[in-house]
């Protein structure tokens, strides 16, 4: 074996290759060759070796300690989450596990090193005075107005990514049964989405009275500018971000992820399980989709309020008898 293929460039150029083969999505490829040129950039920076078989778990443990105590986050400046620490370190699972796997190295150190712990942080979502605003701001905003509802009602009411939605084509949309395919989606699963009957309505709208006409026949896309263009997941971001500031919403920040976030506590609040929220979010396993249990723990007790299983007894007249019973022993105590 040549000894230039174990530098950790080549193996990074050969893992994004393998990765685009099994059929991982571009943005999950794109993640992984990002992280992983920054463990490389970490290497270079601290004179440590940038060869497969001279790297071991110290350099790898050092390289934990940094993201963990001074590494910034290039679009912000801000120290790394918890979350993005995981991210990294499965990352680099993930790559040293391929390479013991094509036999580039004889063991997997990575294997016994385990994922940091993430402080679990409360979900921000929207309350529904922050969405009237958003929903003013597109009544206030002319032409485009009813094309920028449309995609606020469609992220609440079905928790789509932004990727999701910029990919929707015109026939994916089934209007008639009320559902959306997912053909563009993380892991390459498509999926169908219901959505409800307001948001139908609102689609039926923009289809037919408010899209514009495509710049060209190729163009299939769903959601199309002013000139017949395609929006784009950068697009749709910064209009949220935008009817955010108009809106005066500080409190939480206006993207799309914040949609996801809300539509998965709000399905769950109106009695949705979780394992249909599992397949309309589109996740794998449960795991992704447990969390939203766990961090909304006020709104487990307002459900609770309603739904008390004792408090519902309507129809066991004695429980009521023997409550105001109870009571009545402590008072005169």
């Amino acid at each position: 074996m040549k000894s230039n293929i174990l530098v950790m460039q080549n193996l990074i150029d050969g893992f994004k290759f393998s990765c685009q083969t099994e059929g991982k999505s571009a943005v999950t490829v794109e993640w992984y060759v990002c992280f992983l040129n920054r463990f490389r950039f970490f290497l270079e920076a601290h004179h440590l070796p940038n060869t497969l078989n001279q790297i071991d778990k110290n350099h790898v443990k050092a390289f934990i300690r940094y993201l963990q105590s001074e590494a910034k986050n290039r679009h912000d400046g801000k120290p790394l989450s918890g979350a993005t620490v995981q991210g990294y370190v499965r990352t680099l699972k993930a790559f040293f596990s391929w390479a013991y796997r094509e036999e580039y190295t004889s063991s997997n150190f990575m294997a016994n090193i385990p994922i940091p712990k993430a402080q679990s942080k409360v979900i921000n979502t929207f309350s529904p005075e922050q969405i009237d605003a958003l929903i003013n701001r597109c009544l206030a905003s002319g032409a485009s107005g009813h094309r920028n509802l449309t995609i606020i009602l469609l992220l609440l009411d079905t928790g789509i990514r932004v990727s999701e939605l910029a990919n929707i084509g015109m026939d994916d949309l089934n209007l008639t049964e009320g559902v959306i395919k997912i053909r563009v989606a993380k892991g390459n699963r498509e999926r169908v989405v219901p959505i409800g009957s307001m948001v139908q309505k609102a689609l039926w709208k923009y289809v037919h009275g408010c899209r514009p006409e495509p710049m060209t026949q190729k163009i299939t896309g769903l959601f199309l500018s002013e000139k017949g263009t395609p929006l784009t997941k950068n697009g749709i971001q910064q209009l949220l971000r935008r009817y955010g500031r108009e809106a005066g919403i500080t409190s939480v920040r206006c993207s799309p992820h914040t949609f996801r976030h809300s539509f998965a506590r709000n399905y769950l609040l109106n009695g949705g399980d979780i394992f249909s929220l599992q397949k309309i979010l589109g996740h794998s396993s449960l795991a992704s989709v447990r969390i939203y249990l766990n961090l909304f723990s006020v709104d487990i007790k307002k459900q609770h309020i309603r739904f008390s299983p004792v408090d519902n007894l309507a129809g066991v007249s004695n429980l009521h008898r023997a409550c105001r019973a109870s009571g009545q022993k402590a008072t005169n105590k």
